[in-house]
């Protein structure tokens, strides 16, 4: 009974986590729409431009080391000893508040040589803003592995959403302000850049206010001369925090890292070889950001929740259930990321002016809507990785993508333009998904795709792009009154995203892709089986 009581508390917990992690992905994403609309493409292009460096610091403070100290606290908690909780804790702390200043000190007073190498010295003042990240993410990191060790999701999850609603709330409410009162792109870019500080500060609020309530900060606080004689402690809390958890974090800035080799380079580039408009250009291309951002969602959501049984089952040795939850994850990916690539380029050109007012950029946007797909492919092998016990191998190719994607917009910038950029892109995620694939399979030596799937999904993929091109090809015939582009756009690109979508997971659930027992597993899952055949459900 006890088992099972653990068990359901696990996967409660693990529930939550998803739920958290979802809401906060799709805020992230959605944002970006309303700012690109109040600040135009320019006020995105330099608010894109140090992103990045607040990625890093929000995977530092939300993916590994908060599930290394969690580990690492469980174990303690099992044996019972409260002291070393709290040597684990504060160690930690100490460990990454180092490490954050280290962070703090190389971005605040290296703003001016970085915004040198952006081609834009006036960026310097938003990278010493956002800068200031660096200094709060070990508060949330320590405080959230404690409640994670402990299987009480809600602190996390609450203080996840919580921070990513008031950073969203400043961006927005102080790039409507300031642009209403007149003040310069920049600065609306560092008022956007204070949301993250903002942001950070709730978290810990939040995180803080269930230690104060439950009066549980007399159990991990710190006691005098509670160090004396366990410097061996301190080496083997440091191995752990730099090996699994810096990994697991690096295996999470995938798409992080192409955007910051993108924030470095392109606009330089695009400058140094005579482009007009560069930063429209850029902001333009960055435009794909919460369009990928959307499109990978799901398939990432749905495939990764299979991650902790394929875990469960390696650690049971349980070898049939294994193949089959990871055929099962890396299906969902590519047949989410096939859905969400091949249709967003399809109706590429309604949805970039019913998204951002205009149809500039739609044949960059186009090619960037693969990124799905690859990007789906990659984050599920990589956390199926994870679950197998292979953390380095991973973050080495994971972290290889930066220089690779840096030197390819060198070769493609100057001839193609922000086209170049996305082909960098696109050959940067073959690259990566080829080499994880390669030694996937030699991990787990079994069949992932059949003929049958793919012949399947490439007849599903088809069939809906003749569906969309024709709808928009019928819809564009309609005569409408001048202003009212944007309402027709936005009737083409949602009416095709829901005719299309339906098309293709019709033929890919009627043609057998996925078995009942599976589809059991998606939201609506029975809804899903009545397309199944007859003879195919019980």
């Amino acid at each position: 009974m006890k088992h099972v009581n653990q068990s359901q508390a696990l996967f409660r917990g693990a529930f939550i986590l998803a739920i958290a992690a979802l809401v906060t992905k799709v805020l992230s994403a959605v944002y970006r729409i309303p700012f690109q609309n109040i600040v135009d493409d320019v006020g995105f292009y330099i608010y894109q431009q140090v992103y990045p460096f607040y990625g890093l610091a929000m995977v530092l403070s939300t993916t590994g080391f908060p599930v290394v100290i969690s580990k690492l606290y469980a174990e303690q908690k099992q044996k019972g000893d409260h002291e070393k909780i709290r040597r684990l804790l504060f160690v930690s702390y100490i460990i990454l508040q180092l490490f954050g200043l280290i962070c703090f000190l190389l971005l605040y007073f290296g703003a001016d040589y970085i915004a040198i190498w952006m081609n834009d010295e006036q960026l310097a003042i938003l990278l010493r803003v956002v800068s200031i990240v660096f200094l709060l993410f070990p508060i949330g990191s320590i405080l959230r592995g404690y409640y994670q060790g402990k299987g009480d999701m809600v602190p996390t999850a609450l203080s996840q959403v919580g921070e990513q609603l008031m950073r969203v709330f400043t961006i927005l409410f102080l790039a409507y302000v300031l642009k209403k009162l007149g003040y310069s792109l920049y600065l609306i870019g560092g008022g956007a850049m204070f949301g993250s500080i903002t942001g950070s500060m709730v978290s810990a609020i939040i995180l803080f206010t269930f230690l104060w309530i439950r009066k549980e900060w007399g159990m991990i606080a710190p006691r005098k001369g509670m160090m004396l004689g366990y410097y061996r402690e301190v080496g083997i809390i440091l191995k752990t925090l730099a090996y699994q958890g810096l990994t697991i974090c690096i295996s999470g800035m995938l798409m992080i890292l192409i955007q910051m080799a993108d924030a470095l380079n392109l606009y330089a580039l695009l400058t140094e070889n005579g482009y007009g408009n560069a930063k429209v250009l850029k902001g333009i291309f960055d435009r794909g950001q919460p369009l990928i951002q959307l499109g990978t969602i799901v398939a990432a959501s749905m495939s990764l929740s299979l991650v902790p049984l394929i875990t469960s089952a390696r650690i049971k040795k349980d070898i049939s259930f294994l193949h089959d939850k990871i055929q099962l994850a890396i299906r969902i990916a590519i047949v989410i990321g096939v859905g969400a690539s091949v249709g967003l380029w399809a109706i590429i050109e309604p949805a970039n002016i019913m998204l951002f007012e205009n149809n500039s950029g739609s044949s960059v946007l186009g090619i960037l809507s693969f990124v799905i797909l690859l990007s789906s492919i990659i984050t599920t092998i990589i956390a199926i990785m994870q679950g197998l016990g292979s953390f380095l191998f991973p973050a080495v190719i994971v972290l290889a993508t930066f220089p690779l994607k840096y030197l390819l917009n060198n070769f493609f910038v100057p001839t193609f333009g922000t086209i170049g950029a996305a082909y960098a892109t696109l050959i940067t995620l073959v690259f990566a998904c080829g080499i994880l694939y390669l030694k996937f399979i030699k991990m787990q030596n079994i069949p992932l795709l059949s003929f049958h799937f793919l012949r399947t999904l490439l007849t599903a993929a088809f069939m809906m792009v003749i569906l969309l091109k024709g709808y928009l090809a019928l819809t564009d015939m309609i005569t409408i009154p001048v202003g009212t582009e944007r309402i027709m756009a936005a009737i083409q690109a949602l009416g095709g995203a829901v005719s299309g979508g339906f098309l293709f997971l019709f033929i890919i659930i009627r043609g057998g892709v996925f078995l009942e027992k599976e589809l059991s597993l998606f939201p609506f899952g029975s809804k899903l089986s009545l397309l199944l055949p007859k003879k195919n459900r019980s």
